[in-house]
């Protein structure tokens, strides 16, 4: 009598090769994953630039409010310098990516000025540049046209021409009363 042995294991799977298989799937998910993370770390710079574009300009505004642009007799090239000046890591290329418009305004609450920003560009004919006198209303804005590299960033926020992200900032004053 033979006896025959039923075994309730199951029979054992060939062993598969696997060597390999996290550097495919990593090579899978890595380019969509680099790009998320290079797209969060521009979109913190353009926040961090955006802040230091704001903070120039509330500094150079001071120029004009306390007389001093009057008696350094700035010009629209003069000020963006000085707005330049005070953009800390973002100098390289400023005078270039960066428009100024300083008027006087009849009043804080309807400034009736015109946008030079149309058709994904800036008009520099529709900006002027007077400091205005003692005790006049002053509107200060500045237009900073930053390129964005990562495409996913580009796609989401660039609504100025191809690649670029548009910064404003503005602030109004009233001149201090400074002797002309």
């Amino acid at each position: 009598m033979s006896s025959q042995r039923t075994s309730t294991l199951p029979m054992a799977r060939p062993q598969r090769r696997r060597e390999g298989a996290a550097a495919v799937e990593f090579a899978m998910v890595a380019i969509p994953f680099f790009l998320m993370i290079f797209s969060i770390l521009e979109l913190g710079v353009v926040f961090v630039l955006d802040s230091v574009l704001e903070t120039a300009t509330m500094e150079s505004g001071r120029l004009i409010r306390t007389g001093q642009a009057n008696e350094q007799q700035l010009t629209q090239e003069g000020f963006k310098s000085q707005i330049c000046n005070r953009m800390i890591v973002f100098k390289s290329d400023c005078s270039n990516r960066l428009t100024v418009d300083v008027r006087v305004i009849p009043n804080f609450s309807t400034p009736n000025v015109p946008d030079p920003v149309a058709n994904d560009a800036i008009d520099p004919k529709k900006t002027i540049y007077n400091g205005g006198k003692a005790g006049d209303l002053i509107l200060v804005r500045v237009w900073y046209a930053h390129p964005l590299v990562t495409p996913l960033l580009s796609q989401a926020v660039s609504r100025f021409g191809t690649g670029k992200v548009l910064l404003r900032s503005a602030t109004a004053f009233r001149n201090e009363p400074w002797q002309s």
